[in-house]
């Protein structure tokens, strides 16, 4: 194993080093030497940091249970909620006074809250749920667009003890019906509409559509916030307006006390069988994570305005913009629009009129803006930005200079973050202190052991390819499966099963002084925006179109997407393919998926590379796709 380094004579290639300034301002200005001794004592460092962070309504007694790995418990004993220590205790403190939530809408719309405010808000969200019967231990489905509501929908499902699934607002009707099957929710949050780039997203219709199949029967009530006030279907007794259900209902409501190992959300995640996985996260080992990694990698103060351009729909929205900025008391930006939307300068222009200390965005949208050239963000004073963030996938280092360069004025460190939904929060990053290299994670966060390997679980040469692992755990990783925990061994344990490690399914290399390099996706699962799609799914969506036969599909590299989709169809037996069918296929994930899935390219073929087994090998297609050597081609069947 590569043992890191960060002495400035001693590092390899491009190197940004921070300044004096940034590290005596720094909230962990010792990060590097507390890296050494979080690693020493991994279960006493979190402890330190469960005390230290959170308000606990009951102590814990055993920092790690690991006597059933990997189905491991934090904090056990311990009694919490998420929305006691977000909310509730701010409510004592000057903290009640400050701003929570600054919200811009798309149209201009501004709307503000302080601690005090979204904790009555909060709260009267909550009372609203309990009045339709909503308990600890029930599952809310909540499929919204980006306004305030949607965070006060989570919080509020969070602090009777119920769990929430969240599932982002440009996902298909078909999509939205399995997560609500899986999760058996038997109430459904929802808007009107979602304004994007101008024009209405009708989430309701695609709710109805949603729920005109099996999931109907699971849901009970839909409550429905109205933002675009266009007309709704509309059926009596199961569907709600939440202004009318909220009108003059108490702003205050008892917390549910939860164990800290009872379960908070579930997320779903795209998996190579098609069938989307429901990550579980739990109540205590959350909260301490999320609140750590943003306090050390953002080095959030109470005067900052911090910005994750984010949805709350994905991971990085439920832990770095609903949740971890509250645990922290900081004040959180939320703009309901897109990033070029009316134009190219609108985030820019949004960072001087509110005074943004910090942005932290995907690679996708920084490769985007930067298309329109430096003339957008040199109209605008960006000289409150203090740090910049990166989160989705890797940044190339072009766009990584440019981000620093022009965005940053050459001042402000890029917080280049690795971490997945499973993971809870960040795991591959540096803090403001760590000197920093173009298209690099750096190091692992304080507390985690990671590693690149090759299969044999031996540790990769610098600079050699491998799979990326996390040897010990950690308090904010992934509990289960929903509903399926030998699925949860088989996808995460089961690779390096005799060393208890868990792998993470993407390759990644380290350099000469022990940076972290990740590559991509090992396992049949392709990154568009950032966003995780299955294969599978998208090979689903496409064969249930009456002329296909079967498909493939790759991801091949983009450079503003990070991947795009290229599909390959079998048609059946007959039929030829065309623009016009390409067009109408594409059109077809479109609904069936979301349009995040729609492929870039469909090419009609005879046959599909195959293994002996009836693999098909689409690492052969990605292969030819983009001009590359075949290799190994022994278990090609065909």
């Amino acid at each position: 194993m590569v043992a890191p380094t960060t002495n400035q004579d001693d590092m390899h290639g491009e190197v940004y080093f921070p300044s004096a300034e940034t590290i005596a301002q720094a909230n962990v200005p010792n990060y590097l030497a507390l890296r050494e001794e979080a690693l020493a004592d991994p279960v006493a460092y979190w402890d330190k940091r469960a005390k230290e962070l959170l308000d606990w309504i009951e102590p814990y007694d055993q920092v790690l249970d690991d006597s059933n790995a990997p189905f491991y418990k934090w904090f056990t004993g311990g009694k919490t909620n998420l929305v006691h220590n977000a909310l509730d205790r701010h409510q004592n403190t000057a903290v009640r006074n400050k701003q929570a939530m600054i919200w811009v809408g798309e149209n201009g719309d501004v709307r503000t809250f302080s601690y005090r405010q979204l904790w009555q808000e909060v709260n009267r969200f909550a009372n609203v749920l309990k009045g339709l019967g909503v308990k600890k231990g029930d599952t809310v489905t909540i499929y919204m667009g980006r306004v305030p509501e949607l965070p006060m929908a989570m919080l509020a499902t969070l602090k009777l003890g119920a769990v929430h699934s969240v599932v982002y607002g440009g996902f298909s009707s078909t999509a939205l019906a399995s997560r609500i099957e899986d999760a058996q929710s038997k109430v459904l949050i929802t808007c009107d509409g979602a304004w994007l780039r101008g024009k209405v997203i009708k989430l309701k219709d695609i709710a109805d559509e949603a729920l005109s199949s099996e999931a109907g029967k699971v849901v009970e009530n839909v409550v429905v916030y109205q933002r675009t006030q266009h007309e709704v279907n509309w059926i009596e007794g199961r569907d709600h307006w939440y202004h009318d259900l909220s009108d003059g209902v108490s702003k205050v409501c008892d917390t549910e006390v939860m164990d800290s190992e009872d379960p908070q959300f579930i997320l779903y995640t795209s998996g190579t069988t098609g069938r989307p996985k429901g990550v579980l996260h739990t109540c205590g080992g959350y909260q301490v994570y999320t609140a750590t990694t943003l306090k050390y990698v953002f080095d959030v103060k109470p005067e900052d305005v911090y910005w994750c351009a984010a949805d709350p729909g994905w991971i990085t929205g439920h832990s770095y913009i609903v949740y971890a900025p509250l645990l922290l008391g900081a004040t959180n930006f939320i703009y309901e629009g897109a990033p070029n939307f009316p134009d190219p300068g609108i985030w820019w222009r949004l960072i001087e009129e509110w005074g943004i200390n910090i942005l932290y965005t995907a690679p996708t949208a920084i490769r985007g803006l930067m298309r329109f050239g430096d003339e957008h963000p040199n109209a605008s004073d960006l000289s409150s930005l203090r740090l910049l963030g990166s989160v989705g996938e890797p940044i190339n280092p072009e766009a990584w200079k440019w981000y620093y360069n022009v965005i940053g004025g050459e001042r402000c460190p890029i917080m280049d973050t690795w971490w997945q939904t499973e993971t809870g929060g960040f795991m591959i990053t540096p803090t403001p202190v760590v000197p920093l290299k173009p298209g690099s994670g750096t190091l692992p966060f304080t507390g985690i052991s990671a590693d690149v390997v090759r299969p044999d679980g031996t540790s990769c040469d610098a600079n050699e390819d491998g799979y990326l692992v996390v040897k010990t755990p950690w308090p904010g990783m992934a509990r289960t499966v929903w509903g399926d925990p030998d699925r949860f061994v088989d996808v995460y344990w089961s690779t390096f099963a005799d060393q208890g490690w868990y792998f993470t399914g993407d390759s990644a290399k380290r350099d000469e002084d022990g940076y972290f390099w990740i590559i991509g996706r090992m396992d049949d699962v392709i990154k568009v925006s950032g966003y995780r799609l299955g294969t599978a799914e998208v090979e689903a969506a496409l064969g249930s179109y009456p002329d296909v036969a079967e498909s493939a599909v790759i991801g091949v590299p983009d450079e503003l997407r990070g991947n795009v989709i290229h599909a390959y169809c079998i048609l059946n037996q007959g039929l030829e393919g065309s623009d016009e069918l390409a067009a109408i296929l594409k059109k077809h994930v479109r609904h069936e998926v979301g349009p995040i899935a729609m492929p870039s390219k469909i090419t009609f073929v005879d046959s599909l590379p195959k293994t002996r087994s009836g693999k098909i090998m689409r690492r052969l297609l990605k292969a030819e796709a983009m001009g590359k050597p075949l290799g190994d081609t022994s278990t090609l069947a065909n």
